[in-house]
């Protein structure tokens, strides 16, 4: 299949692995390069230096395209992209800001670039920006949602209709008939986040993987939204147990370290882990259980 996001990325099939924190390390993003799609890193979740050596070692995996994910929030951003232009990245996908800043530098030093936006509004300004192509994710998806609080099924004809960016759908996409259903609706390519969360290679703790199989519709939640009104900041979860919501309300910030623990850890119970609302599809890799455990952070 060649279409304008096969042929911007140089990749075989329009599909691109979502760069999740916690869970897309070297491994994973390696892994779905070396199948035909787009991998890429979380820079999100990682420290400078461990973006380093993740970045090395998807040198010495796979010699097909792979990319970052780079959240433009980042309290070390400068440093982040100057790892990235130094180690000779040639993808990056950022988010969770305005692309405006760091567009024509990265383009400058041959970069190619795509930015995630919520509304077809920001879809225009990323084309005025230089931006190569769109990521549209609609409020199904795990993790940073808009708040316009529009969905993919709504979302995604908009952002074709006034942008003429390449365009990638994303929220809820988790099986081939959502991606057909995407391209239908104006897409050429869809990235995808729980389903590779739960693949053997992602580095999400396995508690987590088995929970996000067991979860059902309406299993998810958006946590902060009343704290904090800005996207940034609130976020679409896995919805706490029904016997530990009966006990306890999500108040306040959800610390860096206490998703951390949840996500990596397998904590579920205690604290709200990232994950859309993408229905568990049939055919999803059987998963390796009781190879990690512990509170450790790790991405592999």
């Amino acid at each position: 299949m060649q279409n304008r996001i096969t042929k911007l990325f140089n990749i075989e099939y329009p599909i691109i692995q979502g760069g999740m924190v916690w869970c897309s390390g070297w491994r994973l993003a390696s892994a779905v390069s070396n199948h035909g799609g787009l991998g890429l890193l979380g820079a999100g979740s990682m420290h400078p230096e461990t973006l380093v050596e993740h970045i090395r070692k998807m040198k010495t995996a796979t010699d097909k395209p792979w990319g970052i994910n780079v959240p433009l929030l980042y309290p070390e951003i400068d440093r982040l992209m100057d790892i990235i232009v130094n180690e000779g990245v040639r993808i990056v996908f950022t988010s969770a800001g305005s692309p405006k800043k760091w567009t024509s530098m990265l383009k400058s030093h041959g970069i190619t670039v795509a930015h995630v936006v919520s509304s077809a509004l920001f879809a225009k300004k990323c084309e005025d920006a230089g931006v190569d192509a769109v990521v549209a994710e609609g409020f199904e998806a795990g993790g940073h949602d808009g708040r316009e609080e529009t969905t993919t099924l709504a979302l995604i004809p908009q952002v074709a209709r006034l942008c003429s960016l390449p365009l990638i759908a994303a929220g809820g996409i988790a099986s081939g008939a959502s991606m057909c259903a995407a391209l239908a609706l104006g897409a050429e390519g869809v990235q995808v986040g729980s389903r590779f969360a739960v693949a053997k290679e992602s580095s999400a703790h396995e508690n987590f993987k088995r929970r996000v199989f067991s979860t059902d519709e309406g299993g998810t939640m958006l946590a902060l939204k009343k704290n904090s009104p800005h996207p940034a900041h609130q976020k679409r979860v896995l919805r706490p147990s029904e016997a530990v919501g009966r006990q306890r309300r999500i108040r306040g910030t959800v610390k860096g370290t206490a998703r951390q623990r949840a996500r990596q850890g397998g904590h579920f119970r205690r604290r709200p882990r990232q994950r859309g609302t993408g229905n568990r599809p049939s055919g999803l890799p059987t998963q390796e259980r009781g190879k990690r455990g512990g509170n450790h952070p790790r991405h592999d």
